[in-house]
């Protein structure tokens, strides 16, 4: 089968495509036929060493996929011909993948492939960082960062599904239209945004922060937290790891709540299943529906990779692979 491969270290640069052998599914393996594989910033961390995954090169990235269940065993609740979204972790970028059982899940006939290759990494993400560490409740305001990437709009549709309302900072007016298609009340940019926020809650402050990017908005998003309000530290594609003083903690009786998603489902396997059967409501009703970015071929999976690297990502990027 064609398959994408990282054979160096070096960026997007070192990737290509190849033909391996397929895969082989053992014990509750489940083997899929793939259509469509999401792209996300830890491809991009993988292909430069700097993930805290580190796979031996060459090596296949690719940590989510939708397409057909070519093969399952029994007792997996799977059979031939599903229509299946995944999180294999890995290997997610070639024609055929496998994967455990219970990181694999029916995806919705009114779901297109390339929605469901946006489902595993970035939904699940928004949603154990707004129920289980934000514990969001409905009524209560979200600001999300990086709000029309693919975590970003993720947050947004996830916040408003379960009853927030919901203000998106974006760098441009083009990606507050994208924040606003997935659902955003409110977009602002992020120049400012401490201002735009306390005029938008009347002084108030926001209720969570939902923070992917990291970098010098650190200390506003801490600002612009209403009493008792929680900052969820999910990511830094802006690149710089930012440090709090405790003080300010101290004012308004605020948390810092760090969303190691990966470390928790690590430990408990299990709960990737209990997470999609509470999104699977949402996702049958279409309050959840990945605002879905650029689309490549196998064969430029490092043109993909390259959007995140420069920056350039809007909505979710995905991998046609049939």
């Amino acid at each position: 089968m064609q398959a994408v491969q990282v054979s160096a270290l070096d960026g997007p640069d070192s990737v290509g495509v190849a033909e391996v052998d397929d895969p082989t599914p053992t014990g509750d393996q489940v083997h899929i036929d793939v259509h469509a594989a999401g792209v996300c910033f830890p491809d991009l961390l993988q292909t430069r060493g700097l993930y805290q995954i580190k796979p031996e090169l060459p090596f296949v990235p690719g940590c989510e996929v939708a397409g057909l269940v070519r093969a399952a065993p029994e007792g997996s609740g799977f059979a031939p011909g599903d229509r299946v979204a995944a999180f294999p972790g890995l290997g997610g970028f070639a024609e055929q993948v496998v994967t455990d059982a219970r990181f694999v899940f029916a995806l919705p006939a009114a779901l297109s492939f390339a929605a469901g290759a946006g489902l595993p990494m970035n939904y699940l993400t928004g949603h154990f960082a707004l129920v289980r560490r934000a514990r969001l409740r409905a009524g209560e305001t979200v600001l999300v960062h990086g709000a029309s990437g693919g975590v970003g709009t993720a947050a947004v549709q996830l916040a408003r599904a379960l009853g927030a309302r919901v203000l998106a900072v974006v760098s441009t007016e083009a990606k507050a239209a994208i924040a606003r298609q997935a659902g955003a009340h409110e977009a602002v940019l992020a120049d400012g945004f401490r201002d735009a926020v306390k005029e938008l809650t009347g002084g108030r402050g926001v209720d969570v922060v939902v923070d992917p990017v990291g970098g010098d908005r650190f200390t506003d998003s801490l600002r612009s937290l209403a009493p008792e309000g929680r900052l969820l530290v999910i990511g830094f594609t802006g690149g710089e790891i930012p440090t709090v003083k405790v003080n300010r903690l101290l004012l308004n009786n605020i948390d810092v709540v760090g969303v190691g998603w990966g470390a928790f489902w690590l430990r408990q396997p299990d709960y990737l299943r209990e997470q999609w059967q509470e999104l699977l409501p949402h996702l049958e009703s279409g309050a959840l529906d990945p605002v879905l970015g650029s689309s490549y071929p196998l064969t430029k999976a490092a043109e993909a990779l390259r959007e995140f690297d420069e920056r350039r990502a809007s909505g979710k990027i995905v991998l046609q692979v049939r």
